[in-house]
């Protein structure tokens, strides 16, 4: 089943959504420590913030947690693997996975999976650069949520 995601004004959530919503910021902020004491303050059963706690996101979490997946062919000479990384990191990337496969004809892929929610230009850029790096034959988003 394909899930469908939707913007709801908060006005228009019920009351156990909302309660929801507020335990984890509760629990983030460290208001609670265990999720029974948070659930108690805001009045919501334990059932209940289960159910929905999986599904229900502020829009400034969402937004705040951005992962993308890059597939790239590298030639295989040292240092162009830790230059691409390096640069990442300069533009506040978080490189969270790398796999690279055994080079071939003189390239080796890589797909790194990089955390972009405080990246300091577009994705586009990041891509753009990555792909004028001397050594990279191509870089591509293969994967983005």
């Amino acid at each position: 089943m394909t899930q469908r995601y939707y913007v709801v004004r908060e006005d228009m959530l019920p009351e156990a959504i909302l309660k929801t919503i507020q335990v984890k910021e509760m629990l983030s902020r460290g208001e609670a420590s265990t999720v029974h004491e948070a659930v108690e303050k805001v009045g919501l059963s334990r059932s209940a913030f289960y159910k929905y706690k999986d599904g229900v996101y502020g829009l400034h979490e969402l937004e705040r947690e951005r992962i993308v997946t890059i597939s790239m062919d590298l030639e295989h000479r040292s240092g162009v693997l830790s230059k691409v990384l390096s640069l990442v990191a300069s533009l506040e990337g978080n490189v969270l996975t790398m796999n690279q496969t055994i080079p071939l004809q003189g390239f080796a892929n890589v797909v790194i999976s990089v955390d972009i929610s405080q990246l300091n230009e577009e994705l586009t850029t990041l891509i753009e650069v990555i792909r004028s790096q001397e050594g990279v034959r191509k870089a591509a988003v293969i994967g983005q949520g």
